[in-house]
Order: structure tokens, then sequence, then C-alpha cells
């Protein structure tokens, strides 16, 4: 029984060592979200913390959940795309521009648990913004 008892003290011991050096390891890095801009949000949220780990290790999992969103809707915008009909498809493989709507990153955003309501105004058709001599009509 004692010997149970040190495999899970040194498994404990391990966890807080890794911890430990990855604490330390925050203290060279610099995220791409910058500290002042997380210090805003959390204070307007009422936490305050002078330890500049903790605010960057909120700004690494808010760059790793942005990513995640990003390539989430990377694929709804791939897979949308690709469901154009047949006779556009020639088209289709002479212009490989990949055009991000606003549905494609409300999509990511839901599976992530976030629902985005945008106004009737907002412009959100593939081709906003595209010179009117290269729109398909």
């Amino acid at each position: 029984m004692s010997h149970n008892n040190q495999q899970s003290s040194d498994g404990r011991h391990d966890d807080d060592t890794a911890l430990t050096e990855f604490l330390a390891s925050l203290m060279d890095y610099t995220p791409t979200i910058p500290d002042e801009l997380v210090e805003h949000y959390l204070a307007k949220s009422g936490f305050h913390c002078p330890d500049v780990r903790l605010t960057r290790l909120v700004a690494v999992a808010t760059q790793k959940f942005v990513a995640e969103v990003a390539s989430d809707a990377l694929q709804q915008c791939k897979a949308r795309q690709s469901a154009v009909v047949k006779d556009k498809r020639d088209r289709q493989q002479k212009d490989k521009r990949l055009i991000l709507t606003m549905e494609d990153l409300s999509k990511a955003l839901r599976e992530s648990g976030v629902n985005v309501k945008h106004q009737e105004y907002f412009a959100d058709s593939p081709s906003t913004g595209i010179d009117p001599a290269s729109r398909e009509e």
C-alpha cells in the first residue's frame, strides 16, 4: 500500500514540476494577444491579478480558441464552396480564392458554443468587396 502512495505523490510531484516549468516559460513567451488587451477584458469582467503569467495563460488559451474557430471556419468555407453546382466547376478551378463569410464563421462559433447574430444590413455576400467586372452574375 505504501508503494502506491509513493507513486501517487511522485506523479503529483511531476505534475507540479511540469506546471511550474510551464508557468516559468510564459514569462519568456510573447503571445499574439497583448497582455494589455487581456488585462483589460479580465478587469472588465471583475478579475484582477498582478501575476503576468496568469494573464499570458489566458492569452494562450484565447489564442488557441481563436485558431480553432478560424480553422473550423475555413473548413466550413471549403465545404460550402465545394458544393458549387457542376456547371460552375470550370470557373471555380480557375478562381481558387476562398471567400470566408459570416455564415462560415457563425457555424464554426456555434460548434464552440458561441451564437452570433448579425444585423440584416450586414454585407455577407460572397461577391461583397469584389470588383464588379469579376463578379458572377
